[in-house]
């Protein structure tokens, strides 16, 4: 996995074109893809009457990353994280981004108008190759590292212990194959807990100690 951090971007090389699990902005769903990008914004890039989607899509296309499974985050992208993990020779990769300045507890929601999204932003690599189905599981493992590596820094709200943010992303991919499952008895779902967990968990004690305001709750 190559990183390259050239700001306001931050591109993952995946190496190969590769199935590609996601909600991102621009290309959600199962596709096929080399890259996942993050784009690096503050609230003046995003006016209330800009069509977001539209401008992502013309900077994507500008820096001839239209291909790219692609994400947005306020997080200053020189604090993102990586953490790898083998088990039984399978190799997970984690590169994550983690703000938890929009923060909420699952179930709730908080008035988070005016502030900027840090968000946490994830981009899985496993080197196994999956069906959809355990492609699908696998996004579940990475959610639930996410989920308890946020947990675990302890950021208490007024309406509970954070447990991610409001625009959380995550992206997990592998070449295409047959394995069926990728769940937390498979060594390649240890793998993939292992490395989002720990990358998560670096970002969130980060934030925790060197960004966190006074006014944030």
């Amino acid at each position: 996995m190559r990183v390259t951090l050239d700001r306001p971007w931050l591109e993952l090389d995946l190496g190969d074109e590769v199935r590609v699990l996601s909600w991102s902005l621009t290309r959600p769903g199962f596709v096929s893809a080399q890259r996942i990008v993050w784009r690096e914004v503050r609230n003046a890039d995003l006016p209330e009457d800009l069509d977001v989607l539209a401008w992502y899509r013309g900077e994507l296309a500008a820096r001839g990353a239209g291909d790219a499974v692609a994400m947005l985050t306020s997080r200053d992208l020189d604090a993102f994280e990586t953490a790898e993990a083998q088990v039984e020779g399978v190799r997970a990769f984690c590169l994550a981004t983690v703000g938890l300045s929009n923060a909420e507890r699952v179930g709730t929601r908080m008035d988070r108008s005016g502030k900027d999204w840090g968000t946490i932003n994830i981009a899985l690599h496993l080197d196994l190759p999956l069906s959809d189905a355990a492609l699908l599981e696998l996004l579940s493992i990475a959610a639930q590292a996410r989920t308890a590596a946020v947990m675990e820094a302890g950021h208490h709200l007024p309406t509970g212990l954070a447990t991610g943010t409001g625009t959380d992303c995550i992206a997990v991919a592998a070449p295409p194959g047959d394995a069926p499952f990728a769940g937390l008895h498979t060594p390649q779902g240890e793998a993939a807990g292992r490395a989002v967990h720990d990358a998560v968990r670096k970002g969130a004690e980060f934030w925790m100690r060197h960004v966190r305001r006074p006014d944030d709750p």
